[in-house]
């Protein structure tokens, strides 16, 4: 589908066809809101299909649905591919309307309406296309911002970040680092040491792993989440973070890693001089990609009316950036973005 030059109008343009794309489209197009999702992606899936190969979810695929349509069954942890599927049948069985591969290159707002100019990125010198929106949903979440925190000293090997982490395979051979002492960081040295071709492994922490208890995974996580968003709901105090049980979640392949004695890790480095692996990972994790919006948003805050955020984790509400704990936030957004033209999401 190319790129029109004229601008078109929709009641609301979603920003992202992932989780929370998805979530929040579903609840637009059923209260009859004209809604247009714009994705940079060639196909479904969102940030799904750039994670590396043995990422798992954190709960069973029983605990990991959108709104509407439940996630296929799956033994045990569903890997990364068993979520893109989910995501394409969704987006394929709600008929959203996904115009891809498009990146939105800039949103303006002036007199109560929005202006999207996106590129297209089927190919090269393919053009430009603007849409003009009562409102504007941006659930580009924060795949595409990974964080490297500053460190003094310089560092001559090769640099990965988890965001580009393709699996062991170019690490055979080689002695590699590790830093981050949250889930990506666990999973990716404890994939590392299990495998017998790469070389010596060293997991940089700030501080001892701190270790969820053996039994909590995502479902206990997600209950959590619910109970977080219904009190601040309430203007009730925050009963407390996921963190208070911990960073890390005991997955199956981090459990063996960590009982066995090979995932342990090394008190974080002052300076990158310090730091002999032939290769540097580092999992420490991301910010959000607001692109197009940054400007309309203020403290975390949209600064014009019929700006909406979904899906930046945290910042965005408790639990908004898993597949399972976005439906509310969608449903909100969705809601308010309804409001505006005088229909009604139930």
């Amino acid at each position: 589908m190319h790129v029109h030059n004229s601008p078109h109008h929709h009641e609301a343009v979603v920003i992202g066809a992932g989780q929370a794309g998805l979530a929040t489209a579903f609840y637009l197009l059923r209260a009859g809101v004209d809604t247009l999702v714009l994705d940079d992606q060639p196909a479904p899936g969102g940030a799904w299909r750039h994670v590396w190969p043995s990422l798992h979810l954190f709960s069973t695929a029983g605990f990991s649905n959108l709104p509407g349509t439940p996630m296929p069954s799956y033994d045990g942890y569903p890997p990364a591919s068993h979520v893109v599927d989910y995501l394409t049948a969704y987006e394929r069985h709600y008929r959203i309307p996904v115009q891809r591969p498009v990146r939105v290159t800039r949103v303006e707002h002036q007199d109560g309406t929005f202006r999207i100019d996106a590129e297209s990125l089927s190919r090269p010198g393919a053009g430009t296309g603007s849409w003009t929106a009562t409102t504007v949903v941006a659930t580009t979440g924060t795949w595409s911002a990974p964080f490297v925190p500053s460190y003094p000293g310089k560092y001559t090997g090769t640099q990965w970040h988890s965001a580009n982490y393709p699996g062991p395979e170019p690490f055979r051979g080689s002695t590699v680092a590790v830093v981050g002492a949250a889930n990506s960081g666990a999973q990716i040295a404890a994939e590392l040491t299990e495998d017998p071709d790469v070389g010596e492994v060293n997991w940089y922490t700030r501080h001892p792993p701190r270790w969820m208890p053996d039994d909590v995974d995502g479902r206990t996580l997600f209950r959590r989440n619910r109970e977080r968003a219904a009190a601040i709901t309430r203007g009730e105090s925050d009963p407390g973070a996921d963190s208070a049980l911990g960073d890390i979640v005991v997955l199956p392949q981090v459990r063996v890693a960590r009982d066995t004695g090979d995932l342990e890790a090394t008190p974080m480095f002052s300076s990158l001089n310090g730091v002999e692996a032939d290769q540097l990972i580092w999992c420490t994790g991301f910010r959000p990609a607001l692109g197009p919006v940054r400007h309309l948003v203020a403290d975390g805050s949209p600064q014009v009316p019929g700006l909406l955020l979904v899906g930046y984790g945290d910042w965005t509400g408790p639990g908004s950036a898993t597949i399972t704990g976005v439906g509310p936030f969608a449903k909100a957004a969705a809601r308010h973005a309804a409001e505006r033209i005088g229909k009604t999401v139930r």
